[in-house]
């Protein structure tokens, strides 16, 4: 058994205040015995106009180091979205880190699919990951947590190519942009990403202006078991390994697939 908590924080352009909020949900999740927080994408900065350099901390910054220390401190494991400098000193990366519960950091995984979708540009101001990085997965309490991010939701091959790496649980970590329908897609696409992989989908989103919130859970069978409203949360549940088991058992979807899923090389773009 695993018990995870999801931060729906709200989070401004002050980063000092965001890693303080992210502090006290690190120390909630403690509380309760948690084995994982799970906060949202931008977690350490954000602008519902578009994030860019202006919010980039490196990885020894001041927002991964805390979210170190405190993992240190209290053997929570720790998924975040961060912002980091680029290789172009103009654009910067959007990151999800995972800090395992010893305060070690596991890995990073840069976003890459960009959300240059309805009227958005993250193209203009961000680099896109490499589609052919290693898969970030991280183990907790005997279950596997994959991580993708936001607009990733919409490519079932992002899915797809972490339950092939072993992933048990999908963590979406996102800013999910308002807007006509988006709250439906949201809540859609995390169940078909749940059903067709016959995993957990634990997306986190960022609650405030500008941005959806309704984080939600839903397990391996689709049924959606956690949701939140629009405003922030910290809520916690637990996540059975044999339910998860017996749910694969019964639906052999991945054994009966026919094909694989294999990244292009290089940057990914949107198209």
């Amino acid at each position: 058994m695993a018990r995870v908590t999801i931060g729906q924080l709200e989070v401004s352009g002050d980063h000092a205040a965001g890693r303080e909020v992210a502090r006290r949900a690190i120390r909630s999740a403690h509380e309760v015995r948690a084995d994982l927080l799970v906060l949202p994408e931008y977690a350490s900065g954000f602008d519902p106009a578009g994030v860019g350099v202006e919010h980039a901390e490196p990885l020894d910054g001041p927002f991964v180091t805390m979210l170190r220390r405190e993992a240190r401190r209290t053997g929570v494991a720790v998924i975040a979205g961060t912002t980091l400098p680029g290789d172009d000193p103009g654009r910067a990366v959007n990151a999800v880190v995972a800090v395992d519960g010893s305060g070690e950091l596991q890995g990073v995984y840069r976003k890459v699919h960009l959300y240059d979708a309805f009227g958005h540009r993250e193209s203009d101001r961000l680099e896109a990951g490499h589609a052919d990085a290693e898969p970030l997965v991280l183990d907790v309490a005997g279950l596997r947590f994959g991580v993708m991010t936001c607009y990733d939701l919409r490519f079932p091959e992002s899915a797809r190519r972490l339950v092939d790496a072993g992933a048990d649980v999908l963590v979406v970590p996102a800013a999910w942009a308002a807007g006509p329908m988006k709250a439906d897609h949201w809540r859609t696409l995390a169940r078909a990403r749940a059903i067709e992989n016959t995993a957990v989908v634990l997306a986190v989103g960022q609650a405030g202006r500008g941005v959806t919130g309704r984080s939600v859970l839903v397990g391996p069978d689709g049924v959606v078991g956690l949701e939140c409203g629009e405003t922030p949360e910290v809520r916690t549940i637990d996540l059975d390994q044999q339910s998860l088991a017996h749910v694969r058992e019964t639906n052999p979807s991945l054994a009966n697939r026919r094909y694989d899923v294999v990244p292009r090389s290089g940057t990914a773009g949107t198209r």
